[in-house]
This record gives structure tokens, C-alpha cells and sequence, in this order.
């Protein structure tokens, strides 16, 4: 069953969270308590994040000064199955097309159609930290490449045009939005032609960068909606947690705090008032999604899951 079927089945709109994958060499068990605290409100599928190696230089112990290719953290493919054979519930691994080849996405595929995980999150990937042998490399430039990749591969064809074996379970994959432009965009018009491009090529579904204001989440989907694009458009959003967020988040994910959220944490004199003010804001803006019947609300945990937890109890 798609997640889009899940969200359409279900009565109330979905509980679903992101998590990160550990730094590499620490356990699995962050991720495991992340899901024990939240798994009583029901979660109808778990997103893994996931990284693009770094290439860093190095001075050995002769002086000579070496490229090293670190992997801080563990891929989500591994993650994703201990998840779903944990938990039994949907993993949503996120596959990135910056960063890694068109090959190393096809192994992956490979894997996880043999794992029975066949969720996926498209997204580009952050390309800020790109050395330039990355740049060069033969992987997609954007999503749409990298949708392409996944609609060909569900049609047994691989990267180099020869048949291979479709897979028994075809993949089905949500992909991102950005109700306010991603950075990229020179304006909102672009972003809805990308989005509707996303959707008219087979999204199942679109989950929205992390937001703090409610109605640009309902003007972009009035806005999408009147373009044609009709498959669900699930809200992200996250909890403030740390007073450095206020100025931190909007220069990452490009978001806009409201004036009454800014003066809220600029009042905070520490973390733990900054908690405060995070879960009460978010929330407000649950309570007001769950109203507009949006299909489901997806909680980035990432730091935040005893405010996640605060929040659904109140909610779900």
C-alpha cells in the first residue's frame, strides 16, 4: 500500500516523523529510543535522513598532506531495514542525487528492493559541502533526474539503458516542496512549476520543508491546487529547542520565524525556556493543521523528541 493510500485510509491526518542517523561508530539505540517514546501516537512511517560523504586533508605522519573520504554517518539503507523489521513500521530512507552517482543510487535500489524497504524520499541533497571531484561526478543535478532514475529502474531499466529485473514491489517515493521557495528559486512561480513537475512525473506525495507560519503552507496549497496538482501535501514542521535556533534554522532551511515567535524567544534566558516556547508554538500550529484537515503532520525529531512527544500527546 502507498503512504499515499495510508494517508487516505486514515481518519485523523497521519503522525509521522524524520529521524537522523547516528554518528558512525555510536549505536543504533538513539534511534530506537527516538521511536519507543513516539511509537504510542501511532507513527504511519519514519523518514531516515541521510549524508553525502566529506572529503577532508589530512597530514600523516610523513608530512605528506592526503584527501581522506569521511562517512560521518551510517547510510539510511541499514537503518531503514532495522527499522522495519524492528518495528514493523514504514521506513522512508531519503536518497539525494548530489553527492552520489547515478551507480551508487542504482546499488542502493538494488539493496533495498532485496530488503524490502521500498519507500523512498527523493530530494536533491544539500550541495553546500560538495568538494569538486563531487561536482564532477556523474550523478543527477536535481530530483526530477533522480525520479527518473527510480521510474525506470521500477521498469527494469538500468542506468546504462539494458534490462534488469523490475523489482516485485515497486517503489513509491514522496519528494519535497517548499511553501516558502527553496533558496534556488527566483520565485514562487518557479517553485510551483518544479513542484507540478514533481507530481505530474509520479511523487506519490509532497511533504514541505520545515515552517513556522500556517498560512504559507495554505497559500501554497491553494496555490498548488489550483495548478493542478492534487496528491497529498503533507505539512513539516519542528519544534524550536535551543535559543540559537531563532537565528540558526531560518539561515539553513531558508524559513521566516514570525515576529511573535521572535519576540517570544528573544525573551528566553535559557534552552530550557526555549523548550518552552517551541512546544507551545508548535503545538498552536498542529491544532490549526489538524483543523484544516491537512493528511497528516510530519514532525522533524531531529533534537526534539520530548517536545515532539509533549506536542502529540496534546494531539494525537
Amino acid at each position: 500500500m502507498k503512504i499515499s493510500e495510508l494517508i487516505h485510509q486514515t481518519q485523523k491526518p497521519v503522525f509521522s516523523f524524520e529521524l537522523l542517523p547516528p554518528l558512525r561508530g555510536n549505536s543504533i539505540k538513539q534511534i530506537f529510543d527516538t521511536i519507543d517514546r513516539l511509537k504510542e501516537f501511532g507513527p504511519k512511517y519514519i523518514n531516515i535522513t541521510t549524508h553525502h560523504s566529506e572529503n577532508i586533508y589530512r597530514e600523516d605522519e610523513d608530512g605528506v598532506i592526503r584527501k581522506v573520504n569521511v562517512r560521518r554517518r551510517p547510510g539510511s539503507v541499514a537503518i531503514a531495514a532495522a527499522i522495519q523489521n524492528k518495528y514493523g513500521i514504514r521506513a522512508v530512507p531519503h536518497i539525494i542525487s548530489q553527492g552520489f552517482s547515478k551507480e551508487e543510487t542504482e546499488y542502493a535500489l538494488i539493496d533495498l528492493a532485496f530488503l524490502g524497504v521500498t519507500d523512498l524520499l527523493l530530494l536533491r541533497g544539500d550541495t553546500k559541502k560538495l568538494d569538486i571531484e563531487q561536482r564532477k561526478m556523474d550523478c543527477h543535478l536535481n530530483a526530477v533526474g533522480l525520479q527518473e532514475q527510480v521510474n525506470n529502474f521500477n521498469k527494469g531499466i538500468a542506468i546504462d539503458g539494458s534490462s534488469i529485473s523490475a523489482p516485485e514491489v515497486p517503489f513509491t517515493y514522496g519528494m519535497a516542496c517548499y511553501p516558502e521557495k527553496h533558496e534556488e528559486s527566483p520565485n514562487m512561480e518557479s517553485e510551483i512549476f518544479y513542484t507540478k513537475m514533481k507530481a505530474d512525473n509520479g511523487a506519490d506525495y509532497l511533504v514541505t520543508q520545515m515552517f513556522f507560519d500556517n498560512q504559507k503552507y495554505f497559500d501554497f496549497v491553494d496555490r498548488c491546487r489550483a495548478e493542478g496538482i492534487t496528491i497529498p501535501i503533507v505539512p513539516g514542521i519542528k519544534p524550536i529547542h535551543l535559543k540559537s535556533q531563532l537565528n540558526v534554522l531560518p539561515k539553513i532551511f531558508r524559513t521566516e520565524i514570525p515576529e511573535a515567535l521572535e519576540h517570544e524567544l528573544r525573551k528566553c534566558k535559557t534552552d530550557a525556556d526555549a523548550v518552552e516556547v517551541g512546544v507551545e508554538w508548535c503545538l498552536l500550529q498542529s491544532k490549526e493543521l489538524m483543523q484544516h484537515n491537512v493528511p497528516g503532520i510530519h514532525y522533524y525529531a531531529l533534537g526534539a523528541t520530548e517536545s515532539i512527544y509533549r506536542v502529540a500527546k496534546e494531539v494525537y
